[in-house]
């Protein structure tokens, strides 16, 4: 009789979220610092679109690939081209895309359509006044945040008009889920 050792198998580590989900996330934290990375001239600075994104990812992602999209996407986007608001975009955006994403996965089971319209708006809620908030500190005037508040509204209606329109329209929750569990 010989007593050949044999190495025990790796440890499986079970996690929720894969390779496609990851790469998926990715794809839409590089959507976001694109379209952080220009905007529309505006009296007083610039208009960003990079709500659309935000929006949209938060509406076909879980709370954690909202906040990779929304929060670090956005911090990335400031952080290569303008670095001076990058946390304000972090911490604004993420929470942001991750209410979004909680309150259409998780509230208002049985009606889609007031999911969708609660968690966009309250998404544009937390836009505006986190930017507003983040803007009078970074910049230490109230007045420049009032300067810009028209902006940030139309920036955040942008994402609660567009962001729903490319996630019905294009059907883009089914495919992506799709290709999260490999059935694309």
């Amino acid at each position: 009789m010989t007593h050949e050792t044999t190495a025990d198998p790796l440890p499986v580590i079970h996690t929720r979220h894969n390779t496609r989900w990851l790469t998926i996330c990715g794809l839409f934290m590089a959507m976001n610092i694109a379209l952080s990375s220009f905007g529309l001239p505006v009296p007083g600075g610039h208009l960003y679109l990079n709500d659309i994104i935000i929006v949209t990812a938060a509406l076909v992602l879980d709370p954690a690939g909202a906040f990779l999209v929304g929060g670090v996407g956005a911090f990335l986007g400031d952080f290569f081209f303008y670095p001076l608001p990058m946390f304000v975009s972090l911490v604004t955006h993420g929470l942001q895309a991750m209410a979004i994403s909680y309150i259409v996965h998780h509230c208002f089971r049985g009606n889609r359509a007031t999911a969708v319209i609660t968690a966009v708006l309250t998404g544009a809620v937390i836009m505006v006044v986190g930017y507003s908030l983040g803007r009078a500190y970074v910049y230490s005037t109230p007045a420049y945040a009032w300067i810009k508040l028209p902006y940030e509204i139309l920036q955040a209606l942008f994402g609660v008009i567009c962001g729903p329109f490319l996630v019905w329209r294009m059907k883009l929750d089914e495919k992506i889920k799709k290709l999260i569990n490999g059935k694309y």
